[in-house]
């Protein structure tokens, strides 16, 4: 970990990414895990196009250890920390094994670098644990995809943004969930909204992309539909596309752009 400067402050190096338009931080400094929210909330604040920030580190056997601020799991982190592994080690495309918070087994990702700074990725995304609905106080019953460190709902009809975000806050407490996500879905348009709560980190956020989201609109489409699907849902980012079975496997293809890298002193009290 790096020394707390003068006034308690600690020198973190960072890396800023836009996989799919959900900008994320990557911290290489090195920072105990009780104070990742906190220090996370500060770089957020500094980079304000940011949507979350995750933590890297390095372990023997993986390729790279990825947080994230809240513990939860991140298919658009996980690509992101993929595309640097291959960007430090001057690979132009690569398999890559992660160990990734929210995640029980090792996560795999391939990388590809494009043209213009654009790395193409592929994530081999956790299996959910259960495809099930739940009767949500406001909504009735309403499909749920959970995975390990988030549950997903998946919503046909919209909602006002202030109600969407008092229910996410809301319907994380009743499932008892680490984090949940409102995926509001237009099967007909194939556009998905994405409302993100994790209270862990403190962050409740309309992403412009969300990866475990879309994997979960995949193993509900996939589930309903008793075979396997394949599609891509645009988002306020861009598009990802998800290949699921209803066995539960799911793979989720977007892109990654490395913004800048930076470095910050932050108050991490």
């Amino acid at each position: 970990m790096e020394e707390l400067a003068t006034g308690g402050k600690m020198k973190t190096d960072y890396i800023l990414l836009d996989p799919t338009g959900n900008v994320t931080i990557l911290v290489r400094t090195s920072v105990p895990a009780g104070l990742q929210p906190a220090v996370a909330a500060r770089l957020m604040a500094l980079e304000p196009a940011a949507e979350q920030v995750g933590f890297i580190s390095h372990e023997e056997g993986y390729d790279m250890v990825l947080r994230m601020a809240g513990g939860e799991f991140c298919g658009n982190a996980s690509m992101s920390a993929a595309a640097v592994v291959a960007m430090e080690e001057g690979r132009a495309e690569g398999r890559m094994k992660l160990r990734v918070s929210g995640a029980f087994s090792p996560v795999m990702a391939e990388v590809k670098e494009g043209s213009g700074g654009i790395w193409h990725g592929t994530v081999d995304m956790p299996r959910p644990a259960a495809v099930e609905e739940a009767d949500l106080p406001g909504a009735g019953r309403q499909p749920v995809v959970v995975f390990d460190g988030i549950s997903h709902i998946i919503l046909k009809e919209k909602m006002p943004r202030e109600k969407a975000e008092e229910m996410a806050v809301a319907w994380c407490s009743c499932l008892g969930a680490d984090a949940v996500g409102l995926m509001f879905l237009d099967e007909k348009a194939a556009a998905l909204t994405p409302l993100v709560y994790v209270p862990a980190a403190g962050t409740l956020f309309w992403e412009n992309s969300c990866a475990s989201g879309t994997s979960a609109v995949g193993v509900y489409l996939a589930a309903r539909a008793k075979e396997p699907v394949r599609l891509t849902l645009r988002q306020p980012g861009g598009s990802l596309t998800v290949e699921a079975h209803p066995e539960g496997t799911v793979r989720l293809t977007g892109t990654v752009r490395l913004i800048r890298r930076g470095s910050a002193e932050v108050d991490p009290d």
